[in-house]
């Protein structure tokens, strides 16, 4: 057990608040635990969930010992666009989640990766094998994967210094305004909604910087390209929203009423440009809009023909 103690910096309505953004890494749910299990204190006295904290109040809690876990092989379907001794290409489907995490010990892209690949980097734990950086679960589209620690370390230098290009496509609600532009904003936890990311002033998130460039318009809808300069939680559907255009078929930061019956977001990863670890030569790699999203399209009298990758 780990004791960890602080003098919260300000008031706060909920404890339960206080310690998610006090606890870094934490959930909602995991201190929702701590509190069920007596675990929390606040001015000495056993604390409650929804009991509110001032500024300067003495708060402590015990941490239970981490549990080590690590992912196992899975036979899930995979399709490896690129594959050689350094990295793999992902074109990942919708409603995998990427990486073993928040009581997801199965099922994820990182089980199948165990079982269809034979190597794997290691920086990123036992948990993220391979995994450099990541899409949503409802998300489709390419990704990289590193194969050994030398080439991990290159491919998230290159992100880092925004050398790896990374580009999205996504069907937006209503008309966009501009034709193009860049959103750069602060995003952080939403103070409303843990669970969720939102646009949020400087001191509470950071940096997000998104380029978009419409594609294509019709029936009410807009196809947009999207290009990430960072690579913040949810960034491309928080700007969307932000942009008073929300991607269609997203269910966390959507309209409530959804006109088509959707698994997920019609987001996809369409575009990947890097640089090889080894040898240094500029790479590109492009997928095709999923058949469900490209069906959509086509219902809106969109030229799913004429769409460059």
């Amino acid at each position: 057990m780990q004791t960890v103690s602080f003098f919260s910096p300000k008031n706060y309505e909920r404890a339960d608040i206080c310690l998610c953004e006090q606890l870094e890494g934490r959930t909602r749910s995991a201190v929702k635990k701590l509190f069920e299990g007596g675990m929390v204190t606040i001015g000495g006295r056993l604390a409650k969930p929804s009991q509110s904290v001032a500024e300067g109040e003495a708060v402590e809690c015990t941490l239970p010992d981490p549990v080590e876990i690590s992912a196992r092989p899975e036979d899930i379907p995979l399709d490896v666009v690129y594959e050689d001794d350094d990295i793999a290409v992902i074109n990942k489907q919708q409603g995998l989640t990427v990486h073993v995490g928040n009581g997801n010990l199965d099922g994820t892209l990182v089980n199948a990766l165990l079982f269809h690949l034979k190597n794997l980097s290691g920086v990123g734990g036992a948990l993220r094998p391979g995994i450099v950086h990541r899409i949503d679960k409802n998300t489709s589209g390419l990704l990289v994967v590193a194969k050994n620690d030398s080439a991990h370390l290159s491919l998230a230098k290159q992100i880092e210094q925004k050398t790896c290009s990374r580009q999205y496509l996504a069907l937006l609600e209503g008309n966009l305004k501009n034709d193009s532009g860049t959103v750069t904003t602060y995003i952080g936890r939403s103070p409303s909604d843990r669970v969720k990311m939102a646009v949020v002033p400087p001191e509470k998130g950071k940096i997000a910087i998104t380029d978009y460039k419409v594609e294509q318009r019709s029936s009410g809808y807009t196809l947009c390209r999207f290009t990430l300069h960072t690579g913040r939680t949810h960034q491309i559907r928080v700007h969307a929203k932000y942009l008073g255009h929300p991607v269609v078929g997203d269910d966390v930061y959507g309209i409530k009423k959804q006109r088509f019956a959707l698994n997920g977001q019609l987001l996809h990863a369409c575009r990947l440009e890097l640089t090889h670890p080894r040898t240094g030569e500029r790479m590109a790699f492009t997928a095709p809009l999923p058949d469900y999203f490209a069906a959509v399209l086509k219902k809106l009298s969109f030229d799913v023909a004429s769409i460059v990758y």
